[in-house]
């Protein structure tokens, strides 16, 4: 026998909005209450990287004229390369090694803006701004009441903690799940494609992603989402860079212990980040050196690196957690947020079967937790172990690396074991 319940969800990120389309889509009732004030509020970002898990969960639990909306919307992908700082190649891997035979299966350049513009639409009566979480308390019937800053209040069956690595309602439902600092800074930022600025940089940077591995201590990743072939999104009236959706670029992260930066670092402004990261790289390739330097202030950033600390299974209630408010990693490897959408999609699935009378609540709600916690904190462990190898002061080690990729270059049957699938999350 079918059964009805209602789904709150604190958070309008990448698995609360995902989830929402799902549970909605599949008749669920369900609400999203989002701390930003307006739709646009929180609408900056670069290029993401959408590997074959996030693909088929936003093929899946997106409606298909939203799904074709994000696939119409993504960049050019190209081959992805590792390059050392003097831009002379290690190993290139084609796009036949890593995505699947159609959309839902291969890997995506997605503009951030882009994909929360497609997870939010179609959610107008679900979806709520300016909703600052602040505390739950259960109630007698087994339901969840959630308090507002602004004085108002939600109460669900089910509560779904979906509101980033800050998450408050893990402080107060998991205290001991905790968030450190992993001792690695990476300042990232935007240069601008057009006709003209194509002439100034190497075909390389323009043709895909690439890893820049240094002989140690730091690294360099960059990507285009180029939208050349005409496709973009809807525009939003913002005229800052980090906001823009419809215009090519190349995405650029520099990375290093936080050591190596001086102090007064959150001091600086974009023009300032910018030009210190041009003079730690000053004796780089001049293709790296002039990306950097041509980059619009306004689009440069300081991204402190945290990391979620693993934790064991809880006792499971009608309180559950999702992406960073439970996983939050490091952005080396690039899963994030196809982690996020991929308990998205496996926490819709369990619910939508218990709406349908197929298994019950808690059940659902701990088969998902148990493979969530299995997958989620090993791509949070797999995430940390790239982050400390891609800054490591370790010169020999980085040599080593670089052996093996050039070896993987010149052995196409080498190159395929150990990049086939690449990105996928397995």
């Amino acid at each position: 026998m079918k059964r009805q319940f209602h789904v709150v969800v604190i958070g309008g990120g990448t698995s609360g909005l995902c989830l929402a389309q799902a549970l909605h889509k599949a008749g669920v009732s369900v609400a999203v209450y989002e701390r930003s004030r307006t739709r646009t509020e929180r609408l900056q970002g670069y290029r993401v990287h959408i590997n074959p898990h996030g693909s088929q969960a936003l093929h899946d639990c997106l409606p298909p004229d939203l799904w074709q909306r994000f696939v119409d919307s993504c960049g050019v992908s190209g081959t992805y390369a590792f390059l050392t700082e003097q831009m002379d190649e290690l190993i290139r891997i084609e796009n036949d090694l890593t995505s699947g035979a159609d959309a839902a299966s291969s890997h995506h350049s997605a503009s951030r803006i882009t994909l929360h513009q497609v997870l939010s639409a179609g959610l107008d009566g679900i979806l709520h701004y300016d909703k600052e979480f602040e505390r739950y308390e259960r109630n007698a019937d087994g339901t969840v009441t959630c308090y507002f800053a602004d004085g108002t209040t939600a109460t669900g069956d089910v509560v779904v903690a979906a509101d980033g690595g800050g998450s408050r309602v893990r402080q107060q439902y998991l205290p001991h799940a905790d968030r450190v600092d992993t001792g690695i800074t990476a300042i990232a930022g935007k240069f601008l494609l057009d006709d003209e600025s194509r002439k100034l940089l190497p075909e390389r940077l323009l043709d895909g992603p690439n890893s820049v591995l240094p002989p140690k201590g730091c690294l360099m990743f960059c990507a285009p989402h180029d939208l050349a072939d005409g496709r973009n999104d809807e525009t939003f009236e913002h005229d800052k860079v980090l906001f823009d959706n419809t215009t090519s670029y190349i995405m650029w992260a520099y990375a290093a212990n936080s050591a190596r930066f001086p102090a007064g670092l959150s001091e600086l402004d974009g023009d300032g980040l910018r030009d210190l990261v041009g003079r730690m790289i000053a004796d780089w390739h001049p293709g790296f050196r002039t990306m950097v330097a041509a980059s619009p202030g306004e689009a440069v950033s300081l991204l402190p690196i945290r990391t979620s600390v693993p934790v064991k299974q809880w006792e499971t209630t009608n309180i559950t957690l999702a992406g960073d408010a439970i996983h939050s990693m490091t952005p080396f490897g690039g899963i994030g947020a196809n982690t996020a959408l991929r308990d998205a999609r496996l926490l819709a699935h369990n619910l939508i079967e218990v709406a349908n009378g197929e298994r019950d609540l808690l059940d659902a709600i701990g088969d998902y937790e148990r493979q969530m916690i299995d997958y989620g904190f090993a791509a949070v462990r797999s995430s940390m172990r790239n982050a400390t190898q891609a800054v490591s002061e370790s010169r020999a080690g980085r040599v080593v690396f670089k052996t093996v990729l050039r070896v993987c270059s010149a052995v196409p049957a080498l190159k395929r074991k150990m990049f086939s699938g690449q990105g996928t999350g397995k």
